[in-house]
């Protein structure tokens, strides 16, 4: 039966391109891939002189006063082999991530944590890094407020139904918390799970997650719309001063524009607009539904061109940016930061303007996407058509935004359902 060659080669080497300050050299461990070719050596707290070596390591009977030195080296070749063993395909990344840390690492819920944050934080993944950070406070402010386990101690293992089920009771009971919050940071724990158990840190058997086990609260998304006669309220209110101009420019470019979210407004480019339309991909969707990432159309009204028209950058080159919300100079994080502020600016403009024309003083961005959702619906828009507008990789969410009437709308249906006329 043919041997399969392993994919790397670890070895002990001694380093003779430098000479210590004590007479000896560095021993390292070498480890050696074949595809791609690339050797890389580690340091270790051993050194030896080329003699010492000699009679440590390349030897195959050791003198016994060399003995424990060369179990020592052997014990620390012997875990360089069994972690990478491990990993499926061999890295050097994951092989030194594993080969150095603490032990047990794997297992801890505050590494767990770490390594998901690290990774979302790579990719730019700002807001579901943030996600995962308040995650992290809310199991940290529950376990300071129950004395059962300190944070550090915290293990995957200890994650089971019963835990997350007094986590639950404790975020709505003690925290006040939402169902819809408390699914959100769990969702960020399952995430975490997932990672651990993908990276083989912990056996699938102990997942606490799924049917029969814990169900994550899904919570209630209330959809916050307003009607056809408050919208043309809004539409037609005198702002008082600038900033409730410009936030009602932007709350109703969001409105005519399908509800694109503001962050979606702030990395528009001048090249996404074409042809009296603009096209662009969701940025929420564009790291979790790539399998099905099809760019939304919107084809731009008179208001949405004007809005373009008052606001637009003067360089109208194709990769600048069409608003002046974000830079493209900002980090991630300062991007995220400036988009959070302009989203602010516009809900608490928009609010002061409502509360002057009597129209619901709750009104914030988010009302706008469902504002178009439900507008759209009641003049007869079909389930797909609400689909590609909205940018749902599946029906099931835009099947949210067909249940989500008020029940004022649904008077309005039952009357409408016998006018024939």
């Amino acid at each position: 039966m043919k041997t399969e060659t392993p994919a790397y080669q670890i070895s002990i080497t001694l380093d003779k391109r430098r000479l210590n300050k004590n007479g000896k050299y560095p021993v390292r461990l070498q480890v050696f891939t074949l595809t791609p070719r690339v050797q890389k050596r580690y340091a270790t707290i051993f050194e030896c002189t080329v003699k010492e070596f000699t009679n440590v390591w390349l030897t195959t009977k050791p003198l016994n006063k060399y003995k424990p030195l060369r179990d020592e080296i052997q014990a620390l070749q012997v875990k360089a082999n069994a972690v990478a063993k491990e990993l499926n395909p061999f890295t050097f990344e994951e092989f030194e991530k594993r080969m150095y840390r603490k032990a047990d690492s794997g297992i801890s819920v505050r590494y767990q944590y770490s390594e998901t944050y690290t990774e979302l934080m790579r990719y730019n993944r700002v807001g579901t890094a943030n996600v995962c950070k308040q995650s992290e406070k809310s199991i940290i402010t529950f376990l300071e407020s129950t004395q059962v386990k300190q944070y550090d101690k915290l293990t995957l293992y200890d994650i089971t139904v019963k835990w997350l089920m007094d986590y639950e009771q404790y975020m709505t009971d003690d925290e006040g918390k939402s169902y819809t919050t408390v699914g959100i940071y769990l969702r960020a724990l399952r995430t975490v799970f997932n990672n651990a158990i993908e990276a083989g840190e912990i056996e699938r058997q102990f997942y606490p997650f799924g049917k029969r086990k814990y169900q994550i609260p899904a919570g209630r998304n209330t959809k916050k719309a307003l009607s056809q006669e408050q919208l043309s309220k809004l539409f037609h209110a005198e702002p008082m001063i600038h900033e409730q101009e410009k936030a009602k420019d932007f709350w109703f470019f969001s409105y005519s524009c399908n509800g694109m979210n503001v962050k979606d407004i702030a990395l528009l480019r001048y090249k996404n607009i074409q042809d009296g339309k603009v096209e662009y991909f969701r940025a929420k969707t564009r790291n979790t539904s790539k399998a099905n990432l099809a760019p939304i159309t919107v084809y731009l009204n008179d208001y949405a061109t004007g809005v373009i028209e008052k606001y637009k950058n003067p360089n109208t080159g194709p990769e600048t940016l069409l608003f002046d919300i974000i830079r493209d100079d900002m980090t991630p994080q300062e991007q995220q930061s400036r988009v959070g502020n302009f989203t602010r600016f516009i809900n608490q403009h928009i609010k002061k303007l409502c509360k002057a024309n009597d129209l619901p003083e709750q009104l914030s961005t988010y009302w706008a996407r469902h504002s178009f959702a439900t507008t759209s619906i009641r003049k007869g828009a079909s389930m797909e058509f609400m689909q590609e507008s909205l940018g749902h990789c599946n029906l099931k969410k835009t099947q949210n935004y067909f249940a989500g009437f008020d029940d004022e709308s649904k008077k309005e249906f039952a009357q409408r359902i016998m006018d024939f006329d």
